[in-house]
């Protein structure tokens, strides 16, 4: 798309995601077996042809720049085309990034170099299909200075999003930030649903660099896009909402927020049912990543009996082996082992880790290079996997990682 340059923010912390964030930011955290959290906004943009991409980065990027130096370089620089990595250089104070909007206007200089007639401003850290194009056709429809992409939800989830108020021409009169009263405005779009913000904005260059600065300068802004440079502008400038529409092909419309351990793990499962919640295998809409440089997974010895290298209901990666034991309803990525007589179910193994012979293991995530050892049982006993220094979430996921601490 010409004229148009995409920001996306990558710089967060990913704290609730701890321990696989420890030693890399959110959006490289692994997910679905092959791919990187961030792959999945990123092939939103080269499929909807943005082909001009900044990515913000700040905590622990060295892992997250790796990977898109090895799997996101094919874009011909001599066509105007690229996906530029820029980390915090304190082009205009001495902090690092204070917020979404701090980390895009210190990045002023480099936007302004490009020239955009439109910016799209997203999140490096959420798993969805969506055709940009379709946005910015609404947003040059409706005459747009800011358009503000919508997700419809249930009422009762309202406690944990920013709700829209929309009026019959689609402009948004009012922000509520996680509302408690129970009554959330309802959606323009469906009046049984509220419109949520999915963080996903386009502003026409102008107006972004005019809030940006005018947020700069208020000593009492935490320097957000949601809570501080929207609100800000609705009233004062033309401010739109366009509902999402997915291009995953489902009943109900499919965006995920991987934020914390119980989204991530809930996310990846819903990739390993026989007629997944977010389809993989779509080619008209593929997801890229960087290929793994491994052999073909392999499934060895097949006895009667409990040793049997199978796995159901599963997404093997290349470069794993079960070797006699019993995947189910589980992700492994590359690289993994499940040895004889393992039973591993409903479970997320990440890069190179190694099962031992006699493992159970079921509702768990195993780390990255994590060796389990013979005979362990995981994710059967909460209290027994808290008293052997295992991380439990609320909902009983076991968080296996080399430092357990």
């Amino acid at each position: 798309m010409e004229n148009v340059l995409a920001i996306l923010l990558a710089g967060g912390a990913g704290e609730r995601l701890f321990p696989l964030t420890r030693n890399t930011a959110k959006p490289a955290v692994s997910f679905g077996g092959i791919y990187r959290i961030i792959d999945f906004t990123l092939s939103n943009c080269i499929n909807s042809d943005i082909r001009r991409i900044f990515i913000l980065t700040q905590y622990k990027a060295l892992d997250l720049i790796r990977h898109l130096r090895s799997a996101w370089t094919f874009l011909p620089g001599e066509m105007g085309e690229f996906i530029e990595v820029i980390p915090p250089m304190k082009r205009v104070h001495d902090d690092w990034y204070l917020g979404t909007a701090d980390a895009v206007y210190q990045n002023l200089e480099s936007v302004e170099v490009e020239q955009p007639k439109q910016v799209i401003i997203l999140s490096a850290d959420h798993i969805y299909k969506m055709n940009y194009l379709e946005m910015f056709d609404w947003h040059k429809k409706l005459n747009a200075e800011i358009t503000i992409a919508t997700l419809q939800i249930r009422p009762d989830d309202a406690v944990r999003f920013g709700v829209t108020d929309i009026d019959d021409t689609y402009n948004i009169r009012a922000f509520e930030e996680k509302p408690q009263h129970g009554n959330p405005t309802r959606s323009i779009f469906n009046a049984d649903m509220v419109s949520a913000s999915m963080g996903i904005y386009i502003f026409e260059r102008n107006v972004l660099i005019e809030a940006l600065i005018e947020d700069a300068a208020d000593p009492n802004s935490a320097h957000d896009f949601g809570r501080d440079i929207l609100p800000k502008c609705i009233g004062k400038r033309r401010v739109v909402a366009y509902d999402f529409r997915d291009l995953n092909d489902k009943t109900a419309r499919y965006w995920r927020d991987v934020g914390t351990l119980d989204a991530y793990y809930e996310a990846n499962m819903d990739l390993v049912s026989v007629t997944p919640e977010f389809n993989l295998y779509d080619d008209r809409w593929p997801i890229r990543t960087q290929l793994v440089q491994q052999p073909p997974a392999k499934f060895v010895f097949a006895q009667e009996g409990r040793r049997m290298g199978v796995a159901i209901d599963s997404v093997v990666s290349p470069g794993c082996i079960v070797s006699g034991g019993r995947v189910t309803h589980s992700i492994l990525s590359p690289g993994v082992r499940v040895n004889s007589y393992c039973e591993v179910e409903g479970a997320i193994v990440l890069s190179n880790a190694k099962i031992g012979r006699y493992s159970r293991i079921r509702k768990a995530i195993i780390d990255g290079n994590v060796s389990i050892p013979e005979s362990s049982i995981i994710g059967y006993d909460a209290e027994q996997d808290r008293s052997n220094g295992y991380f439990v979430t609320e909902s009983g996921i076991v968080v296996v990682s080399n430092n357990r601490h």
